[in-house]
């Protein structure tokens, strides 16, 4: 299968000064779920693209028969809310998103205004299910 050509690539740089260009709010917002993340995936964070912090790696395959790269899980913080990248999917974990406290979701996306808006012990087993989620696609 032919791998896609992504725009958003893992690349070189530096997580630290990504994180440092942030408002301070959102910075203390950022370095939290990158430790939740590190924890849950054994890995250390990568910048992918210009904006998304990522955790590992996986090889996927669509419906189209394209297949690609992609994080196992991350999060980047957008002007409306830090968006985090749960891709195994969020319709699984309806009892802990009634547990979180104030959220939203999309497909594969959880978004949070502030931290302090929700439950981080909860957020943390919606990161860890995830990335056990994705484990059998992990690329080492």
């Amino acid at each position: 299968m032919a791998k896609v050509e992504l725009k958003t690539k893992v690349n070189e740089a530096s997580v630290d000064a990504f994180i440092d260009q942030q408002p301070a709010d959102v910075a203390a917002d950022c370095r939290t779920v990158m430790s939740l993340m590190k924890k849950a995936t054994g890995e250390e964070p990568r910048m992918w693209g210009a904006a998304i912090v990522g955790f590992g790696r996986y090889a996927y395959e669509g419906a189209s028969g394209r297949a690609g790269e992609w994080m196992v899980t991350g999060f980047s913080p957008r002007k409306a809310n830090l968006s985090l990248y749960i891709l195994s999917g969020l319709d699984r974990e309806t009892a802990l998103l009634k547990k979180l406290g104030k959220h939203t979701t999309g497909k594969g996306c959880l978004y949070i205004k502030q931290l302090g808006d929700v439950d981080l012990k909860v957020l943390e087993q919606l990161i860890e299910k995830g990335v056990k989620a994705m484990a059998k696609q992990r690329v080492k």
